[in-house]
This record gives C-alpha cells, structure tokens and sequence, in this order.
C-alpha cells in the first residue's frame, strides 16, 4: 500500500476537516518530514510541547514512561493517518506521555506557529477544532464517571454454550478425589461381577474395559484443553479489567493531586498577600515591628 499525500493524510484528520482544500494543500507544504527508526523516542514525557505529528506510515505507540519503580504503561497504539501530540498546538506545555516508534515510521511535523498563521484565520476550521476537542473531552469525561470494574468471571460464565459448560464440567471432575474414587469402585466393581456371574460378558484380561478407559482417556484430553483455553481467556480478559481499573485511579489521582497542589499554591499566594496588605497597614499606622504580624503561613 502506498504512503498518502500529506494532504490526503491532513483531508483525514478531523483537527482540519473545515479547512478548504486550498487551506489544506497550503498547510502540506508547511510539513516537515520526521523519519524514525522502530524504537526511537518521538518524544518524551515532561518535553516542552510545540508541534503535533501526523503518521505518514508506519506505528507509534504512546506510553507512560517507569517512575517510582511502576512498569511502563502503554496507552494507545496511532497507525497510519492517525495523529499525536496535537495538545501542544494550543498550550505548549509539557508533554503529558512520551511516544515512541513502534516500527519504523514516517512522521508529518505541524509546528504551532504554523497551526496559528494557517488554521486559526479560518472560522470553519476554528469551528471543526473546537468540535474534535470536545468529542475528546466527552470521551475523557465518559472514561471517567463510568465504573471501570465489572464481574469478569460472571460475563464470562453466562457466554459459555452447553458445550463449554460441559468441557469444564469434565476438566473439573477429573481433578477431583471423586472421580478417583469413582473409577476405582467401577473397576472393582466391573471385576467382581464378570467373577460371579456363569458367563462373564468381559472376562479376564477385561479387554472390553480397557477399550472403555481407553476412549475415556482419549476424550478426556482435549476436553481438559479446551477447559484450559478457555481459563486463559477469561484470565486475559481480567487482566485487562484490572489494567484498565488501575489505569482509571492512576488518572484520577494524578487530577486530585494536580488539583490540590494548585489549590495550595493559591493559598499559599493569598495568605502572602494578607501578609504584605498587614505590613502597608502596620507602617502606615506606625506600628512598631514588634507589634506587626508575622507570616502565619509557611509551605514545605
């Protein structure tokens, strides 16, 4: 499959839908070209913002990077036509993830200064921005509120057709001092009576019983690793609860914590305020230093 245009690739992406065509081929031009190699750091977590890239081709993953002894933590996998790092355009704050090549890729560069000279004249491609920011947000929002855990194990169960029921049931017998127990009172049993009986319907060596166990047995494995299968499924489905649960509170912690941090800052700020407004009045008064306030708040 051929690489886009760059301005087939812009068509694509919803930041610049309600550019006009001409807009959009004037804005190609002013594309740089980024090459990277699989494994190569577009760029990381806490670097200064100033462009959003479109993947030409190739993939991109967008990761959290180790801290604190934590794993790293993979967020979203942009192929082909999709793009990043457009948060940058607006804010140019520090990047909030990293974002490294997946396999080797072509990038499409937008630096900001070329965003505002280009997009921010038209009222239409204001609009479509403002329209996709606000999808995201709702998405984000959506992520949020709703309850990220949920009963695997129950869902799973009531997937299952008789037959899968059936398999486990098995799988589950067979790993069970009952079964043991079952099969040796058969194989007593089955002895015993062709020994009493006038004409044994399966006398010794029991080669018709041994038939038997021997289908039995034949059955009983691929049962057991169908049982197996799906024990592995359902444990990748709650891993992936779990990642998803974690990755849910990490988010929400890091807003509490943004949120209180910047609630103590502006504490902080008005409180030095109070302060310096009681020293203009104390001086203004006469007061002598040792009559005037002293800050009554400190931050670590």
């Amino acid at each position: 499959m051929l690489p886009m245009h760059p301005h087939e690739l812009l068509a694509r992406v919803p930041l610049f839908r309600g550019l006009s065509e001409g807009a959009q081929i004037s804005l190609a031009q002013r594309l740089v070209e980024r090459r990277y190699l699989a494994g190569e750091l577009v760029f990381s977590k806490g670097d200064t913002g100033n462009a959003m890239f479109c993947v030409l081709s190739g993939k991109v993953e967008i990761f959290l990077p180790p801290e604190g002894g934590a794993e790293r933590v993979d967020l979203k996998e942009v192929n082909e036509g999709e793009y990043l790092g457009e948060l940058a355009l607006f804010d140019e704050k520090p990047r909030s993830a990293s974002a490294e090549a997946k396999t080797d890729c072509v990038l499409l560069e937008l630096s900001r200064e070329d965003f505002i000279r280009d997009v921010v004249r038209s009222e239409a491609a204001v609009l479509a921005v403002l329209s996709e920011m606000a999808v995201r947000l709702r998405d984000t929002n959506a992520m949020l509120s709703q309850r990220a855990a949920k009963d695997v194990v129950k869902e799973f169960e009531e997937s299952l057709s008789w037959r899968d029921r059936l398999a486990d049931r098995v799988a589950e017998l067979n790993g069970s001092w009952a079964f043991i127990i079952g099969l040796i009172l058969v194989t007593f049993g089955w002895a015993a009576l062709n020994w009493m009986i006038d004409r044994p319907f399966d006398a010794y060596p029991y080669v018709f019983f041994n038939l038997l166990l021997g289908i039995l047995v034949g059955l009983q494995g691929p049962l057991i690793m169908m049982s197996q299968n799906r024990q592995a499924a359902k444990d990748r489905a709650q891993a992936s609860t779990d990642f998803r649960v974690n990755l849910k509170n990490e988010v929400g912690i890091e807003t509490l914590t943004r949120e209180i941090n910047a609630l103590r800052k502006e504490m902080e700020e008005r409180l030095v305020e109070i302060e310096r407004s009681q020293i203009e009045l104390a001086s203004g008064a006469g007061e002598p230093a040792s009559t005037r306030p002293t800050r009554i708040f400190s931050g670590t």
